[in-house]
Formats: structure tokens, sequence, C-alpha cells
């Protein structure tokens, strides 16, 4: 269990993330088509995983436009944004927002995801959701980084997830 914070409140999450250097888990999310996804859908892909607990929150919208922004420059690298949200409210968020390069995929179904890596909130107004976090892989989907936000209300490091694509 890691203790991180919702507006200064502590909460805790499940577990931790996946460790550097550590294949990624697997995982069955579904995508705004109703379709599931796994891990082996992005075969030899590089992969940025944006987990946040809901795109329809200030932070979460505002993360997923610095992801998008980045990847005006880059063609090499995939960012899942994963949230609990109903794939619905994700593709008509990205729709609104013009998000086209970010690929949102949800737990809707059920919380492995969150599980597996570590992110599931315990308890607090947040239960049952995510943590935000950033997980770097690279085409064999090895972890090359990990940051869980200390604090839900904070970004992450965009720059620092993409970094370890040269």
């Amino acid at each position: 269990m890691i203790t991180i914070t919702l507006k200064g409140s502590p909460i805790h999450t499940n577990g931790s993330l996946p460790e550097v250097g550590t294949q990624a888990p697997d995982f069955l999310l579904i995508s705004t088509d109703l379709k599931p996804k796994s891990l082996k859908d992005y075969a030899e892909k590089k992969l940025i995983l944006s987990i946040v607990p809901s795109l329809d929150t200030p932070v979460c919208l505002t993360s997923a436009k610095q992801f998008e922004e980045r990847l005006k420059i880059r063609n090499d690298i995939r960012v899942l944004f994963i949230s609990a949200d109903l794939p619905f409210a994700q593709k008509r968020t990205c729709g609104f927002e013009k998000l086209k390069k970010i690929e949102t995929l949800s737990m809707m179904r059920d919380r492995k995801f969150a599980e597996d890596y570590g992110v599931l909130i315990l308890d607090g107004p947040l239960q049952g959701i995510s943590a935000r976090a950033v997980l770097v892989l690279d085409e064999n989907h090895q972890v090359l980084h990990t940051e869980l936000v200390p604090e839900i209300a904070q970004e992450p490091d965009y720059e620092k997830a993409f970094t370890f694509f040269s």
C-alpha cells in the first residue's frame, strides 16, 4: 500500500507500480468503440501509459492536452490515456477538445488493470478508481520509467516521460 494525497488529505493505493526493468503486466481495457484492447494489441510500439482518475476533471483534461501537444511532433510513440470513464464519455471529451493523437481506454468492466498496476485507490472520495501515474514502456513493453504522482491534483512530469525516447 502506498500513501498519496488528494488535495492534501492522505489516501492509499493497493500497491506499487511495476518496477523499472520488468515486463509490464498485460491488461484488458475497453476502447471507445467498445472493443477489448490488451497490451498485445500494441506489439512493437513504444508506449506511454497515462493513468488518471477521470478525463472529466480539470487536471486530467489538462494532462490529456499536454500529451496531445507533445505527440504533434512524435509519430513513434503511442500515449494510452487510461481512466475509469465510460468509453462514450472519453470519446465525447476527446471530440469536443479535438484530441486525436492520444488513445483513450476505459476500465469500465473491471478494476483488474488498476489492481495489477498498483494504482487502485482503496479509500477516500475516489475509492475504486485509479491514482494518477505515468509508465513508459519500450517496444518490448519493458518498463523504462514510472511516476506515481504524489498529489492527485498535480500534473505528472511530461518532459521526463518523453526523455526515454530519443
